[in-house]
């Protein structure tokens, strides 16, 4: 049974469309998945490169392409009443779930309907008191443990070349974005392809020119 490592950030859209699709998308297979909340905005950071929502064109497009995503796959979501937000407090919580950090489905799906599914403030302070202690009432979601590994998901995501979510990792394999579900699914059924040089050759491909900064 093969693990799927699943990174995420509760500030994403289409991190909840592909943690929404991924039991019927992958259904009949067997593997497990462990849930890596990740801070976008330092892997952001990190490899020099602005968010989605940070380029107003594409702002836009992505809003309005994750609500028809949305439609087709049949996922409930609705824009919240302001995007991006500081996710920390909701990336903290997920964290302090488990003490591996990994939280469950339950606790991932509950805060990704939180943000995606009410059309109020992901961030508003009494929102995150009420959903805090829902989850956990008795937790320290401020405990320096919890922070720490969260940032250790973060630079173990860095590390294996995840440069974006959602992304799931198989096997050190990376898997970006929810339209990379049908090919994490034919990984698993073992396709041949990811054998081929079009999969393991792709880095050898010379850089034709770079732009400047």
């Amino acid at each position: 049974m093969k693990t799927i490592h699943f990174y995420l950030d509760f500030i994403s859209p289409y991190a909840w469309l592909a943690f929404d699709a991924l039991p019927k998308a992958l259904q009949g297979l067997s593997y497990q998945v462990v849930h890596k909340p990740v801070v976008f905005g330092a892997m952001l950071q990190q490899i020099g490169q602005l968010g989605p929502a940070e380029i107003p064109a594409k702002r836009d497009w992505t809003y309005r392409q994750v609500q028809w995503q949305a439609r087709a796959q049949g996922t409930p979501l609705q824009l919240p009443a302001s995007h991006p937000f500081n996710s920390l407090a909701l990336l903290r919580l997920a964290t302090a779930m488990d003490p591996a950090g990994e939280p469950n489905r339950y606790v991932c799906d509950t805060l990704f309907r939180h943000v995606w599914c009410t059309r109020q403030e992901a961030a508003d302070a009494d929102r995150l008191a009420a959903l805090t202690t829902q989850l956990a009432p008795t937790l320290d979601v401020a405990d320096p443990q919890v922070k720490q590994k969260l940032k250790q998901h973060t630079d173990e995501a860095l590390a294996l070349n995840v440069f974006g979510v959602p992304s799931f990792v198989v096997d050190d394999q990376v898997f970006w974005g929810n339209d990379a579900l049908p090919m994490l699914r034919a990984y698993l059924l073992g396709d041949p392809w990811f054998q081929s040089g079009e999969w393991t050759e792709v880095g050898q491909l010379p850089v034709g020119v770079r732009r400047k900064a």
